[in-house]
């Protein structure tokens, strides 16, 4: 037990958006995921999610980790209500209303909240992605729950120690998704795995040093000295510990940043690309849009979308 205790030490929590939503048109979405991690909470209604279009019953959670992806039917959808996420996103006040939690109890209509957060290791790592763990189905835990409702009707307030707050509730669920994993034994095998970067303190020197240095020269050459491991060693080293080549790792780092900047920023696409390691900008627009499937530039359109109908 001590173990998962600094497991949740090490992890860094942030709430993102959350909003309860009238589910306006029925929608069947192939390969609906997010950058961060996802919890829908179903009210009312009908709510499927995966190849088998396993069940979500009213008062459960349908959880999606950060970049996995997962087929997800909000109402009675059918093959005619099927699309891809981003025609999903692109449209979404089509399918979704937002609606306050007093109007739910007073409609007869498919009710969804959907909260979205991050949680990093080290500030780093996506922390479900890296465990491996798949969407499912957060049943008989009304404490999540609660916290779920908690955080979005505090989003609603504008009261001294919002942000606090938010943190607090953020910081708990993390903790509660982790108690219930454990509690019911779900994805053992994969937390067993997936969980060895913990262990190693010159893996997390190397995250550490990665997020600091985003920028800047990160070949394996720089790496082996900052593990003190030789540099034919230390590409094995990482995909050993962590499942994935350190260069892989880097770039997918590196496009995590560009997309933060995307969101928070006003600079350029080539400043963006400059400040996460790119200096040649085409380059880095080619890998942007083969990683995420969108160029850069209509990515930052989206996000401001989504923060608008949030």
């Amino acid at each position: 037990m001590e173990y998962y205790n600094k497991v949740i030490e090490s992890v860094g929590v942030r709430f993102l958006r959350g909003n309860n939503y009238r589910i306006e048109k029925p929608v069947h979405v192939l390969d609906y995921h997010d950058a961060e991690n996802t919890l829908i909470l179903l009210h009312q209604g009908s709510l499927k999610f995966g190849d088998e279009q396993e069940l979500v019953n009213e008062g459960e959670i349908l959880f999606i980790p950060a970049n996995r992806k997962s087929s997800v039917a909000f109402g009675a959808a059918s093959k005619k209500n099927e699309v891809v996420n981003d025609a999903f996103l692109d449209n979404k006040r089509k399918y979704l209303q937002t609606i306050s939690f007093r109007d739910i109890k007073n409609t007869d209509e498919d009710c969804v909240t959907i909260v979205t957060f991050e949680a990093k290791v080290f500030d780093v790592v996506n922390f479900f992605h890296s465990l491996g763990i798949p969407p499912f189905a957060i049943r008989f835990n009304d404490r999540i729950a609660t916290i779920v409702e908690d955080m979005v009707k505090e989003t609603e307030q504008n009261t001294p120690g919002k942000e606090r707050v938010m943190k607090i509730h953020t910081e708990l669920l993390v903790i509660e998704i982790v108690r219930h994993i454990l509690k019911n034994r779900l994805f053992m095998e994969e937390l067993s795995t997936n969980s060895t970067y913990f262990k190693d303190p010159r893996l997390i020197d190397l995250f550490n040093y990665i997020k600091k240095n985003i920028g800047g020269d990160l070949s394996n050459k720089v790496l082996a000295k900052v593990a003190n491991v030789s540099e034919d060693y230390v590409g094995q080293y990482f995909k050993m510990l962590t499942g994935i080549n350190p260069q892989d790792y880097i770039e997918y780092q590196r496009m995590e940043a560009a997309v933060e900047l995307l969101r928070t920023s006003k600079k350029s696409i080539r400043d963006i690309g400059k400040e996460v390691g790119y200096k040649d900008t085409a380059y880095f627009c080619r890998r942007f849009k083969m990683m995420y499937g969108l160029p850069a530039g209509k990515m930052r359109r989206r996000e401001s979308l989504i923060n608008v109908q949030s």
